[in-house]
Formats: C-alpha cells, sequence, structure tokens
C-alpha cells in the first residue's frame, strides 16, 4: 500500500470512528481495509481515529501499513487529577500521529469551549502530534447568514499564537454541524465556500504562503458517492469521515475516489 503527497497541499482522508468498534471489530477492520487497498497507489495520507480503548490494537495491526493512527481527542495537561482523561504523553506512547481536536460534539455534548480547543491544540502540537481542528456552524447560524463569522471566531481562537511552523503540523477539518451524521451534506459549491473562506482568515493570521500550504478537509455526511464530487473543489483537501468509515469496503471505496491522483 502506497500513499504519495499531493503536489501542493497534502491530501488527507481521515475515519473518525467516535464510540464504536472494540478491539475486535478494530483488528478485523484494518485486516479488511489494508486488503481493500491492496496494490493500489493512493496519492493521499489516510488516517485512522478508533476510540481511546483500541489504539493499542490499532497501532499493532497498522505497524506494517502506511495508514496513519489518530485520536479522538486529549486533555490539555500533561498528568493530574483529571479521572476519565487521556494526555499527550499517553497517546505518544501509542504511537499517535494525529489527534482530533474541537470536534462539535465534544463542544455541544461536553461543554468545549474555544478557550479549551486552543488549549487542546496547543498541548498537541507542542507534544509533536500532528492536530486536526474541527470548525463548522449549527443551522440555525447557516440560516442566520452568520457562517463566516462562526468560522471566524472559532479558526482565530484555536490559532492564536501558533507560529507558521506550527501550522505546518495542523488540518482543519470543516465540519458544518448540520451535516453530521443527518444524511444531508453541504454542497460541493457550500464546502468550497466555506474551505476558502477559512484559507482567507488564515491568510490573514499568518500569511499567504501559509494559508496556501494548509490542508482542510470536509466532514459531514461523505459517502462513497458524494465524495469525488465533494473532493474535486480546489479548496477542499481531504475528508473527515464518520459514519461511512465504520465498514472497510465504505471507507476504501472514499479513499479510492479521490480526484487527487489525476493531476499528482
Amino acid at each position: 500500500m502506497l500513499f504519495k503527497r499531493g503536489n501542493m497541499r497534502k491530501k488527507i482522508i481521515a475515519a473518525n470512528w467516535k464510540m464504536n468498534k472494540d478491539i475486535n471489530e478494530t483488528s478485523d477492520f484494518i485486516s479488511a481495509f489494508n486488503t481493500e487497498m491492496k496494490d493500489i497507489d493512493c496519492p493521499i495520507e489516510v488516517v485512522v481515529c478508533p476510540p481511546f480503548t483500541a489504539l493499542y490494537v490499532a497501532a499493532k495491526n497498522l505497524q506494517e501499513s502506511q495508514v496513519r493512527l489518530g485520536a479522538q481527542n486529549l486533555h490539555f495537561e500533561d498528568d493530574g487529577a483529571f479521572t476519565g482523561e487521556v494526555s499527550a504523553r499517553m497517546l505518544q506512547s501509542l504511537g499517535v500521529a494525529y489527534v482530533i481536536v474541537g470536534h462539535s460534539e465534544r463542544r455541544q455534548y461536553f461543554g468545549e469551549t474555544d478557550e479549551v480547543v486552543a488549549k487542546k491544540v496547543k498541548k498537541a502540537l507542542s507534544s509533536n502530534l500532528k492536530v486536526i481542528l474541527c470548525a463548522g456552524e449549527t443551522l440555525s447560524e447557516r440560516d442566520g447568514g452568520v457562517t463566516e463569522k462562526v468560522l471566524e471566531r472559532q479558526v482565530k481562537a484555536a490559532l492564536g499564537g501558533l507560529t507558521a511552523q506550527d501550522m505546518a503540523n495542523l488540518v482543519i477539518a470543516y465540519e458544518p454541524i448540520w451535516a453530521i451524521g443527518t444524511g444531508r451534506n453541504a454542497t460541493p459549491q457550500q464546502a468550497e465556500e466555506a474551505h476558502a473562506f477559512i484559507r482567507s482568515v488564515v491568510a490573514e493570521m499568518f500569511d499567504r504562503d501559509v494559508a496556501a500550504a494548509l490542508t482542510i478537509q470536509y466532514g459531514g455526511s461523505v459517502k462513497p458517492d458524494n465524495a469525488a464530487q465533494l473532493l474535486s473543489q480546489p479548496d477542499v483537501d481531504g475528508a473527515l469521515v464518520g459514519g461511512a468509515s465504520l465498514k472497510a469496503d465504505s471507507f476504501a471505496k472514499i479513499v479510492k475516489s479521490c480526484p487527487f491522483g489525476k493531476t499528482a
């Protein structure tokens, strides 16, 4: 299995399993996915983000694979009396390369604020973990015409104080909350507009070169039958896939459908 980098920006497809799969199901998935992708020359980086309990098994099963291992969350402290939390150091010891930060479900159900998200971003980067930073608006915010205001607030809060060097290890995932797990996804035009806006915010914060090099994924009901169209947009550099990543054949179809290889 070979995953190449694109000519300009790194192209990344990541699987967010959320609270799904035990250790046996994790082993079965990786075995099946490796078979699906065998001998496929795919010009992207693939990341799988299992729940914490399956990270060790996933790491063992990915040893001979080019697929990278990701986690779904971390705490912003190294150690301490934080029952139920997991630190960057713990993730590193398992061979984790990426960590998702600021997913809308963390913000919505567990009260993560922009301030908390920013702390987690800084901790992950300072611990040599690559960050997949999530940002996105609710349906009422989109209908209210404040999508750009919400995205600008979330991006500026999370990236404030970072350096251009930090940004080389950060990916942004645009995830419209109204499209997560609903079967309703943003149109390719809506995704492109949001991604282009996020890139403009990053250019304002840093410079055009940093913004041009930034990988921005789309997330929100990505499926094999809509992936190619979404990923063909100029500012869409990959996907953060939820439900459709739970089956090896479905996730493999999304990876194989990527148009990036046609120009790489």
